[in-house]
């Protein structure tokens, strides 16, 4: 019974220990990552007041898309922030967004995913640090839908000791209520309120009180006592900035957005049920746009690309309408008529360009065009100032093998690896590299590093 609490209230936190001892990315965790300009623009545009206000500016946070339809959001370290699919397409505000990003930002000024790990290395026997360990596997399995993982964790909860776990149950509860004032105090600075915080938590109250294996990951690892949603809903309600909703601006693009991530990731007759045909807003069209796509079949391009070229009618600024044309065609095997539309959500985007740039780069190489591969490789270089993209590299990798530089390409590759989480592989590829490099030159340095590289824990 006690480690049945245990896994309720720490649940993702004990995946967040395994992920951060370990010290590799998400993705060699198993975490299904989507990366989308659109996307990662606007969740930037809601992150960043939130992390200045809370001291933790200039970059050092970086929010993290995980594909899984379950409404969560977690940290695992001073360095990410997870938001799952499923809570960006479930929240109705973009406040409602904020709230849990301001939430979560209070978990990470808060230390408490090191406070975690720091008690457990001072208070755990090695067995009882096995069965955390299980408990997180468990967890992790059952999040990702990996029932082999999920049975190799339920072997860990047979026993524990009961003293131990009530600590650590009432620590959890602690630090949950400080996040939440921590957030309150991040909104408040930015002069946003926390309704949408408090909508979030009352949403999923009602669920403390049912099975662990029907209540949404972020109920298990976020649990909602009654007096703590009672303190949350006077300091809401006790805030002058209580009835300050978003811009309408804000409001369409948090729209957009979810329409966006419906039409690519749902089924095209779930996407046309809920945006019917009557429902004739920009969202609504986004979706049923990509969603034809999708359909398949004779004259899908056609249809997608209609909706879509009237959407850049209604918004010819907009970059990532264009954007998505230029993404509909390459996935048509039409990389040179896609060329075109990513230069122009280029030209028109006002936030980071460098997934677009890999996009494009990726089209060029594809085309097989003349100087397209030098071409390429200016857009990758740039696109990597700004964001180490293992995709970039392999990118990059592909170019210098078409130009017959090896050594550069083996270093591109073991620079994926690396940031693949694949360490083995990234030496084996730096090896290969390092005899070749010249010594001191940029790729030189990066692979020195990777042959150097020791992981912690």
């Amino acid at each position: 019974m006690a480690f049945a609490k245990l896994r309720a209230v720490l649940s993702l936190g004990l995946v967040c220990l395994v992920i951060c001892v370990k010290s590799l990315p998400a993705k060699a965790q198993g975490l299904a990552l989507i990366r989308d300009s659109e996307i990662e623009a606007l969740l930037n545009d809601y992150a960043s007041p939130i992390f200045r206000a809370a001291g933790l500016g200039g970059g050092r946070i970086q929010i993290r898309i995980v594909r899984n339809d379950a409404f969560n959001a977690f940290v695992i370290d001073g360095r990410n922030v997870f938001v799952h699919t499923g809570m960006l397409m479930q929240s109705d505000t973009p406040n409602q967004v904020i709230g849990v990003i301001a939430h979560e930002a209070g978990h990470i000024t808060g230390g408490h995913m090191a406070a975690l790990r720091q008690r457990i290395k001072q208070d755990q026997t090695r067995a009882l640090l096995l069965q955390i360990l299980s408990i997180g596997l468990m967890v992790g399995g059952g999040v990702a839908g990996n029932s082999e993982v999920t049975g190799l964790g339920g072997a860990g909860l047979s026993t524990g000791p009961g003293l131990m776990i009530r600590s650590l149950l009432a620590e959890r509860r602690s630090q949950e209520s400080a996040a939440d004032q921590a957030g309150l105090s991040f909104l408040s600075a930015t002069q946003q309120s926390g309704r949408g915080m408090l909508e979030t938590f009352e949403r999923f109250a009602q669920q403390e009180y049912i099975s662990d294996q029907y209540k949404d990951p972020f109920v298990r690892s976020h649990p909602v006592a009654t007096d703590r949603l009672a303190r949350l809903r006077s300091k809401v309600e006790g805030s002058k900035y209580y009835n300050k909703v978003d811009s309408p601006d804000l409001q369409l693009r948090h729209d957009l957005m979810r329409a966006k991530l419906s039409g690519y990731l749902e089924s095209p007759a779930t996407v046309l049920n809920r945006y019917p045909r009557t429902d004739t807003t920009l969202p609504a069209r986004y979706a049923r746009g990509i969603a034809r796509f999708f359909q398949g079949g004779h004259g899908a391009l056609e249809a997608a690309l209609a909706e879509i070229d009237q959407l850049i009618a209604a918004r010819p600024n907009y970059p990532y309408f264009w954007e998505v044309k230029g993404d509909l065609l390459m996935r048509s095997g039409k990389s040179v008529a896609a060329i075109p539309y990513l230069q122009k959500a280029i030209k028109l985007s006002k936030s980071s360009v460098s997934l677009m740039q890999v996009q494009l780069a990726t089209a060029l190489q594809n085309s097989g065009q003349n100087n397209s591969v030098p071409k390429s490789i200016k857009l990758l270089k740039s696109s990597l100032i700004d964001d180490q993209n293992p995709r970039a590299y392999r990118l990059l990798a592909t170019a210098y093998y078409n130009q017959g530089a090896r050594p550069k390409a083996d270093a591109m590759t073991a620079q994926a690896y690396f940031l693949e989480g694949n360490l083995q592989q990234a030496q084996i590829f730096a090896t290969r590299a390092h005899r070749a490099l010249k010594a001191g030159s940029p790729e030189w340095i990066k692979n020195e590093d990777i042959l150097r590289y020791e992981p912690r824990g």
